[in-house]
């Protein structure tokens, strides 16, 4: 207890522990906690991440009651009602100042009507069954999320997930080195490059030979015949650079590739996986 004076209520926010049950017990109306989704859908310690990554249009926020063992799984007090709100958001951070908002207003609600009473009379809370039925996790953010999988992502899962949990990364290959290539800005779709060109999926490629090209673009094609432009990038041991530059500065250009079409010159070999890496 603070200063020897008594805990009436702990409320929790983004805080990523534990609350240990002894702390709960010593509150006299235990704890709340806002959780931006709509609980139990995207239970977690990520749950913006996620909804961004499935590409949900729509969020909602909840407030629940601290469990005393497990994480998310508390009385629910209040919820967005199904099917929640359209957040039109791409991003973590705009999704975060949403949700933040909308969470406020619902805890200020709570705790002003003393929802926090009720919890014993009502241990399922104001659960909406469409959302227990299609309940999805959301787990920590790791490194693997943003390892590109070239034969399953396409354009747009792609871009959607370099704005959510970006940037991404791949590895990059030729005669001499593997590298982890990292794609620091992410991509564009791209309307100046046709389908019809022969481009390799999942290799970054430029237009012209090795010493007359545009240096300050590249181009990477996916598994749905989209074109993505790529403006900068890095390669492991380097630094932020154009791709080619990029490429030369860490001596990753394949000079023994021979393409079909003489205008275009494959600088990097990015493949989906590489023998266990």
């Amino acid at each position: 207890m603070p200063n020897g004076l008594p805990i009436n209520l702990i409320v929790a926010v983004s805080f990523g522990l534990f609350v240990p049950p002894r702390i709960l017990e010593g509150a006299r109306y235990g704890g709340l906690n806002v959780h931006p989704s709509m609980l139990p859908d995207f239970h977690g310690p990520a749950p913006l991440h996620h909804t961004l990554l499935f590409g949900c249009q729509r969020s909602g926020v909840t407030v629940q009651t601290l469990h005393p063992e497990h994480f998310d799984q508390g009385t629910i007090l209040a919820q967005t009602p199904y099917p929640g709100f359209e957040h039109g958001c791409s991003t973590v951070p705009e999704l975060l100042t949403l949700t933040s908002s909308k969470g406020a207003e619902m805890l200020v609600h709570c705790i002003n009507n003393r929802l926090y009473l009720q919890s014993a009379k009502s241990p399922n809370g104001p659960q909406d069954d469409r959302i227990t039925a299609t309940a999805r996790a959301a787990p920590k953010i790791t490194s693997q999320d943003k390892f590109i999988d070239w034969n399953t992502w396409t354009g747009e899962v792609i871009i959607r997930r370099h704005l959510a949990i970006g940037p991404l990364w791949s590895f990059v290959k030729n005669a001499r080195n593997v590298r982890r290539l990292i794609w620091t800005t992410g991509f564009t779709i791209s309307e100046e490059v046709a389908i019809g060109t022969d481009l390799p999926v999942g290799q970054l490629v430029i237009f012209g030979n090795e010493n007359c090209a545009d240096e300050h673009v590249a181009y990477v094609r996916t598994c749905d015949d989209r074109v993505l432009k790529v403006d900068t990038i890095k390669i492991e041991g380097g630094v932020e650079l154009p791709p080619l530059r990029a490429a030369k500065k860490a001596d990753m250009i394949d000079h023994g590739i021979h393409c079909q079409n003489d205008s275009m010159t494959r600088i990097l070999l990015s493949k989906d996986s590489l023998d266990g890496h």
